[in-house]
C-alpha cells in the first residue's frame, strides 16, 4: 500500500484517489481548520511550520503515521508524474519501488554551485553551519556534502516516494542534523520567506543522503497545478504600470518583491513563465531610457502586448541562436528558408534583442555572435 501526503496550508481541491491525503501543515498556529488530518496531534512539531514549511508535516508522518508500507510527500500544488504527463496509479508506484530506493523529482540545474545559489538568497552561515554538523554527527556524508554543495544540482521540494522503513531513516537522519542547526543559528529572520531555512537546505540535504548512501532514485517530473497568489499579484501590478509607462516604478516594485519572494520567478511558482517576462520587460524598458530617453512602453504598453512581444521576440532570438551553432554556409541557406518572425527583430531595440539572444546564448561571445548575424540579415 502507497499514501502519499499532501501537504497544504490552504483549503484546495484534492486528489480524487484515497492514495493521497490531505495533511494540514502548521495547524497549531492556524486561525482556522481546514477540515483535514492536521500536523499538530501525536509527536509533532506543528508549531515549528514557519521554520520548517512542509518539514513539519514530513516530521508528522514519520512519528505518527504506520498505515502504509510505502509513504510519500507531495505539495497541494505539486505532484510526481511520469514523463509522458499522468500521475502514477499506486500499483506504478509500488512496481517502481521494486527496482528503486526512493522516488522523487528530476534534478535542478543551477546557473552555479548550489552554495552561490543559496547565499544570493539567504544568510549562506545556515548552510555552512549544516556541513559542519553533518561532519560532527555523520562524517561519512561530510565529503559528499563538501562536493555537491559546489556542484550545480539539487532536488526540490522535499517531494519523495519511499518504504516507511527508508523514509524513517532519512527523517531521522535530516531532523538530527537540522535540530541541532536551529540551536546554532541566529533564529531572527526579515519576513516570512526567509524564516523557513530549515525547508530551504532540507531540499539540498536529501539530495545529499541519496548520493552520499548510493540510493537508485527514480527522478520524475513534477506537475504543478495552478499557480501562486504571488503570481497573479505581480501580473496585476505589472499591468498597472505598463499601463502608465512607469518603468522605473514596475522596476522598483519588482526589486522589492523579490527581496520578500525571490521564488516567484522560479519554474515551479511562475507556471507561464510571465513573471520572468515580466522582469524581462521591466529591465529591458529601464535600460532603454538610459540609452535613448524612452522605451517601447511608448508604443506598447497594454499587458497582454507586452508578454506577446517579449515571448515573440525570444522566440526569433532562440531560434537565430540555435542556427549560429551550425557551419556558415548552411545557417544563411537555413536563415533564408526559416519562418522567422522578423517583424518583431525589425521592431525591437538594439538592447532588447541582445537581451533575449543572452537568454540562449551560451556565453557572451556567442550572444554577440548571434546579434552581428541577426543585424546582417
Amino acid at each position: 500500500m502507497v499514501r502519499i501526503f499532501a501537504m497544504t496550508h490552504k483549503k484546495f481541491d484534492a486528489p480524487k484517489n484515497p492514495m493521497y491525503i490531505p495533511l494540514h501543515v502548521g495547524r497549531a498556529g492556524a486561525k482556522k481548520d481546514l477540515g483535514y488530518q492536521g500536523d499538530d496531534t501525536g509527536d509533532n512539531i506543528s508549531d515549528l511550520n514557519c521554520y520548517y514549511a512542509e518539514l513539519s508535516g514530513v516530521y508528522w508522518v514519520w512519528k505518527n503515521y504506520r498505515g502504509a508500507d510505502c509513504v510519500g510527500v507531495c505539495h497541494y500544488r505539486r505532484i510526481l508524474i511520469s514523463d509522458a504527463g499522468y500521475a502514477f496509479s499506486e500499483k506504478e508506484y509500488e512496481a517502481l519501488l521494486e527496482s528503486h530506493d526512493i522516488i522523487t523529482t528530476k534534478q535542478l540545474e543551477l546557473p552555479g554551485s548550489y552554495r552561490s545559489g543559496f547565499a544570493a538568497h539567504h544568510n549562506v552561515a545556515a548552510l555552512d553551519e549544516a556541513g559542519r554538523i553533518i561532519s560532527e554527527l555523520y562524517p561519512q556524508f561530510y565529503d559528499t556534502y563538501v562536493s555537491l554543495v559546489n556542484q550545480n544540482k539539487t532536488y526540490f521540494g522535499n517531494i519523495m516516494v519511499a518504504k516507511k522503513a527508508l523514509y524513517d531513516e532519512y527523517c531521522e537522519w535530516l531532523f538530527s542534523i537540522l535540530f541541532v542547526l536551529q540551536r546554532r543559528i541566529d533564529m531572527t529572520f526579515a519576513d516570512d520567506y526567509h524564516r523557513r531555512v530549515f525547508g530551504f537546505i532540507s531540499e539540498f540535504l536529501l539530495y545529499v543522503w541519496v548520493q552520499a548512501k548510493g540510493l537508485s532514485a527514480y527522478e520524475c517530473r513534477v506537475a504543478v497545478i495552478g499557480e501562486k497568489t504571488e503570481v497573479g499579484e505581480i501580473r496585476e501590478a505589472m499591468g498597472r504600470f505598463f499601463a502608465k509607462k512607469d518603468a522605473a516604478g514596475a522596476k522598483e516594485y519588482f526589486a522589492q518583491y523579490l527581496k520578500r519572494r525571490p521564488d516567484v520567478i522560479m519554474e515551479a511558482a511562475d507556471v507561464t513563465g510571465e513573471c520572468k517576462l515580466c522582469l524581462q520587460a521591466v529591465s529591458t524598458a529601464n535600460l532603454e531610457l538610459a540609452e535613448y530617453g524612452r522605451c517601447f512602453l511608448e508604443e506598447i504598453n497594454d499587458y497582454d502586448a507586452v508578454i506577446s512581444y517579449f515571448q515573440r521576440l525570444n522566440r526569433a532570438a532562440s531560434e537565430h541562436v540555435k542556427k549560429i551553432k551550425i557551419a556558415k554556409a548552411e545557417y544563411e541557406r537555413t536563415i533564408e528558408a526559416a519562418d522567422y518572425d522578423e517583424e518583431v527583430i525589425g521592431q525591437a531595440s538594439d538592447i532588447a534583442l541582445l537581451a533575449a539572444i543572452r537568454l540562449y546564448a551560451a556565453d557572451s561571445r556567442a550572444a554577440q555572435a548571434a546579434f552581428e548575424e541577426i543585424k546582417g540579415c
